[in-house]
């Protein structure tokens, strides 16, 4: 077995997350993701207690490990104790690590992920807040959003919430400090430099792929590429 694989099988997502697949196809009828995309969790089982070198790059390079919501209705099924989830999160670190994700369209767009969900995590502390929903990026939201974010503070200050204040309470603003710690534990942990990883190698194939990056996300080219482009053959 190759050592770019090696580490896959001494991944702890790995070592928790297959036991033996006795091939009954339970997690495959409950996840949501097998119901509308060619996916299909028993076979991610199979092709690593395969050791299979080629099958399994055959997953790193494809657009299939991506499909998983990480829902985990798998785990909660499983009559061995298996968790696809987690293999699909192991495979997707993988892919990652050795650059094998620009070589699908789903693992591209994981560099949009990066350029909104990474940046605002280490921005403002927040995956999601109200400030950062911009409707010109969501349209899907309709004109009700468009309202909400025009009148935010208003609606928060009826709900109970603590928008952009000092103190305790829902869409709080995040202290300096724990920013700071924030930026610590992405570095300490690696998470930081595995970020700016992803983020070169995608900017690496922008260029190939004649594309312009830019750091604000609503002047570049290759983030709304991405962003706004599907596979229509993804579905099963």
């Amino acid at each position: 077995m190759s050592q770019k694989y090696d580490k896959l099988y001494r991944d702890v997502r790995y070592i928790e997350g297959l036991n033996a697949c006795m091939n009954c196809g339970v997690c495959t009828a409950i996840c949501p993701a097998a119901e509308f995309y060619d996916y299909d969790p028993r076979v991610i089982c199979n092709t690593l207690l395969s050791r299979d070198d080629q099958k399994i790059e055959n997953l790193l390079v494809s657009d299939t490990i991506w499909y998983c919501g990480q829902c985990l209705s798998c785990k909660t099924r499983c009559p061995r104790g298996n968790v696809p989830a987690l293999l699909i999160s192991a495979l997707r670190h993988l892919s990652q690590e050795t650059g094998l994700f620009i070589h699908s369209m789903k693992g591209r767009q994981q560099y949009a992920i990066m350029k909104t969900i990474g940046k605002n995590i280490l921005s403002t502390g927040y995956c999601v807040h109200p400030d950062l929903v911009d409707p010109q990026l969501h349209p899907e939201q309709g004109p009700v959003w468009k309202w909400y974010r025009e009148n935010t503070e208003e609606v928060s200050d009826k709900l109970g919430a603590n928008y952009n204040k000092e103190g305790a309470g829902a869409l709080r603003k995040i202290p300096k400090k724990n920013l700071d710690e924030i930026h610590e534990i992405f570095k300490v942990t690696g998470g930081d430099a595995f970020r700016k990883k992803v983020e070169k190698i995608s900017e690496e194939k922008a260029k190939e792929l004649g594309f312009h990056c830019e750091d604000e996300i609503m002047n570049s080219e290759y983030f709304f590429h991405l962003y706004t482009s599907n596979n229509e053959t993804d579905h099963s």
